[in-house]
């Protein structure tokens, strides 16, 4: 270990008493563009621990989130002109353990932050302070709001247009989004249908208030919205694609909307899709006057403290439960350390998570802070 307090920088760097930073760590780094993570994505072990400018947080990772979206940004698809090796992970929750003298104004070393910033699958990551959303502590359920509950509210509130009475459904409604979209909509007093993998999941979705749940393990999704929706439904939280985008936009009500959020089932494949009947599409929204709406948190960011802060009172009054996966259940145990990513990036799309999957990264008992 060295000593933080190094005169060289010191106008920039303010010292924690008697606490020392590495000068070297783990992280995640795409090495080779592909869909397939384990090939896209080495460990370091020995990188050095990065610096903070001026107005610059350095965190210390303690849990950080996986996401479906993790294979496309290791498979390049979000950014064409950026090139292997770059950095991975889209978000952490953790200490701040060093910072610039500018964003000393508002935080304190010892302070529990969140952040979403490319870079969080990494023992220490940069985060700029005026990115970083303050937190009463470390606690892994603050994660799940930071990409996939902002997700959630953004997304219903700004496409959605909910109000009491509405149906409607949510495709993978027990992962780590679909369970806000589930809570979002029942608190607009809407009826919720919630589509998932296993009755366990159903149980779960029914506890965090879904009025109706379908296994399609078991059921045939599209008969069962027939039979019990013969009007349809009004808006669809859907991020799966495929057939079930299909059978998502065939289910739609008069003047039903259809938000996308994702469509996992085709991350894997080299071009990132999952086939859908898109030739009928101008036919089926003019018979229904209906629309489909993409939603990309990025263009959102604007309205991002507010959500996180709307999400944050909602969750300390216990008005919103946010389930953690830790991967407890999985073959080989607890998601711990950066190399259990890959794992939990495995678990992701065998479909298994209820809830947010997160990594808890940690620390090694010799640390001051």
């Amino acid at each position: 270990s060295r000593p933080i307090l190094d005169m060289s920088y010191s106008r920039h760097f303010l010292d924690f008493q008697g606490s020392s930073i590495p000068s070297s760590m783990k992280k995640l780094v795409v090495t080779k563009l592909s869909q397939n993570f384990r090939e896209a994505v080495t460990l370091q072990q020995d990188s050095p621990v990065p610096l903070p400018g001026d107005g610059d947080l350095l965190v210390r990772n303690r849990f950080v989130g996986i996401n479906a979206s993790d294979i496309n940004y290791s498979a390049g698809r979000y950014d064409a002109s950026v090139k292997p090796p770059f950095d991975i992970g889209f978000e952490g929750v953790g200490d701040v353990v060093a910072l610039g003298l500018s964003a000393s104004a508002d935080y304190t070393v010892g302070q529990a932050v969140a952040y979403v910033k490319a870079g969080s699958f990494a023992e220490y990551t940069v985060v700029p302070a005026r990115q970083a959303v303050p937190l009463p502590s470390v606690k892994p359920e603050f994660l799940t709001l930071m990409v996939s509950g902002a997700t959630a509210y953004l997304s219903l509130k700004e496409l959605g247009d909910l109000s009491e009475g509405k149906k409607v459904l949510v495709t993978a409604a027990a992962g780590g989004t679909g369970q806000f979209a589930v809570q979002l909509a029942k608190k607009a007093k809407c009826h919720v249908i919630g589509t998932c993998s296993s009755d366990e999941k159903g149980g779960f979705l029914k506890s965090i208030g879904c009025d109706h749940t379908i296994n399609y393990k078991t059921e045939n999704v599209e008969s069962v919205l027939r039979k019990d929706y013969p009007e349809g439904v009004d808006v669809v939280y859907e991020s799966v694609g495929g057939k079930m985008f299909d059978l998502a936009l065939n289910a739609l009500a008069i003047k039903g909307r259809l938000i996308v959020i994702g469509f996992i089932s085709g991350y894997q494949n080299p071009t990132g899709l999952q086939p859908i009947k898109a030739e009928l599409l101008p036919a089926k929204l003019l018979k229904k006057s209906a629309s489909v709406r993409g939603f990309f948190l990025n263009h959102y960011l604007s309205d991002y403290k507010m959500a996180m802060q709307h999400l944050l009172k909602m969750y300390e009054r216990g008005d919103l439960v946010c389930e953690v996966d830790f991967g407890d259940m999985s073959p080989e145990g607890k998601f711990t350390g950066l190399e259990s990513v890959f794992r939990a990036v495995d678990y992701m799309y065998m479909g298994k998570n209820i809830g947010k999957i997160v990594v808890e990264l940690p620390h090694s008992v010799n640390s001051k802070l």
